[in-house]
């Protein structure tokens, strides 16, 4: 791998790009017009322009992505995470070009990016899943007898669905038929596929993963994540290792997440996601990523493994350079992402430049940043900004450090999400591990202003 094509923007972009030159491999990152100017494209070795500002007409455009690569000289495409990153006909596509995908084949795409397929196949692996059907639900089905054996409250789960989306609530039986109807159409005009499934709801629950390797023939786990506090189903603040929970629940979703990815003969980086049930102590299986995660960071710093060297070894070598040994786990690592959005204004997206731009430094911090001073923030993408990070011994020292990092962040010309992250970290129920990924929608004084 000579040459690398990057299929994104922002500060994934940037991480690529750098771990890249790391290894020797030039890069060429992709770019809209509206990212001309962006940091990415000034840390990449090349940039080309694939189209205009609406990602649809650049960053989710196959035949753009594959043109440039190929006629840039690349050998490889990262598609990072977002865009294109677990879109199969995408994977296809790159590999019929005669190019390397960083990334699971695209089979392995399909079948965990329809989600009642991912559940029957973590079924099979002896991953725990939670009560429902096992597998997309019979338009001819009795949805009530059905729904009778899960027990209320339930969820009806779009099957193409992902992100927080496509999921909707059911609390009791007179919801139910009709919840399904809608919820089949809007499943079949968000994602073409009208398929759902049903599962049961978990209250309080918390979100957790397991991050994992494989090379078709080795798989290993690298720890896992909480990522339980979230803002109407999108991550806020994730950490790692997840705290508070029991041993053997540990050990069952690291030990169940290898099993999966080896019954999917995986190659590359991916996450299996769970819901904890505090109450029972119990985990079970939401979904496989089958990608780089935005809160990768938390996972290197606990570990020392760059995720993204690991992903372009095995793309290109085709074999897993670790073993489960040399795995070893040290402190406790929080990321908080920072976003272009005004806290104060129902979180309102915040575009514009960035007048004054000064990151916190010192032993524990990382930034991975898409921006610099001077850049300007668009209104065309994610809002994401930046990843705060930062690595401690334990839990309540990186808690304090995290906090300590924020307030020496400063960011002017824009608003951001660094007031509620800092109310956040502050509060006791974060301490308490009493959170979950409701939290910030239903403890009322979180939706004040910050």
């Amino acid at each position: 791998m000579r040459k690398l094509f990057i299929a994104n923007r922002g500060e994934i972009a940037v991480r690529i790009a750098r771990t890249a030159k790391e290894m020797g491999i030039r890069t060429v990152v992709g770019v809209s017009e509206a990212d001309l100017g962006s940091l990415a494209a000034q840390v990449a070795d090349e940039h080309v322009v694939l189209g205009p500002a609406p990602a649809t007409a650049s960053y989710l455009d196959h035949d753009a992505v594959i043109s440039a690569a190929v006629e840039r000289g690349c050998d490889a495409v990262h598609p990072g995470y977002g865009f294109l990153s677990e879109n199969a006909v995408f994977a296809g596509r790159v590999v019929a070009a005669g190019l390397i995908w960083v990334g699971p084949p695209a089979e392995a795409i399909e079948t965990m990016g329809n989600k009642a397929e991912a559940r029957a196949a973590a079924r099979r692996a002896g991953v725990p899943v939670l009560k429902g059907t096992d597998g997309p639900l019979d338009p001819e089905a009795d949805a009530l007898e059905i729904a009778r054996a899960i027990g209320y409250p339930l969820v009806v789960k779009a099957s193409a669905g992902g992100g927080g989306r496509g999921i909707r609530f059911v609390h009791d039986e007179s919801e139910l038929l009709d919840t399904i109807d809608l919820a089949r159409g809007e499943a079949s005009a968000v994602f073409g596929d009208p398929t759902v499934y049903l599962e049961r709801f978990v209250e309080s629950a918390r979100h957790v993963e397991v991050q994992v390797l494989g090379d078709g023939s080795s798989f290993i786990h690298l720890g896992d994540r909480d990522c339980s506090m979230q803002r109407r189903s999108q991550k806020v603040i994730e950490e790692a290792p997840a705290p508070d929970l029991p041993d053997d629940v540990r050990q069952t979703i690291r030990e169940s997440s290898v099993e999966l990815a080896r019954q999917c003969g995986y190659h590359g980086a991916g996450t299996v996601e769970f819901l904890y049930d505090p109450v029972r102590q119990e985990a079970a299986f939401i979904e496989m990523n089958t990608r780089i995660q935005v809160e990768h960071p938390i996972t290197e710093e606990i570990t020392g493994v760059d995720l993204v060297r690991e992903q372009l070894l095995i793309a290109y070598d085709g074999v897993l350079s670790l073993s489960q040994e040399d795995i070893a786990f040290r402190g406790h690592a929080i990321e908080c992402r920072i976003n272009a959005e005004d806290p104060d204004n129902n979180f309102f997206p915040s575009p514009g430049r960035i007048g004054r731009l000064a990151w916190p430094q010192g032993p524990g911090i990382r930034v991975d940043s898409g921006v610099v001073e001077g850049s300007v923030v668009t209104p065309f993408y994610d809002s994401m900004l930046a990843k705060l990070i930062v690595h401690a011994d334990d839990r309540p020292t990186a808690i304090t450090a995290a906090l300590q990092a924020l307030a020496a962040t400063e960011i002017e010309g824009i608003k951001t999400t660094i007031p509620m992250h800092s109310k956040l970290l502050a509060r006791s129920e974060f301490a308490d591990v009493a959170h979950h990924s409701k939290f910030i929608e239903t403890a009322p004084d979180m939706l004040e202003a910050s």
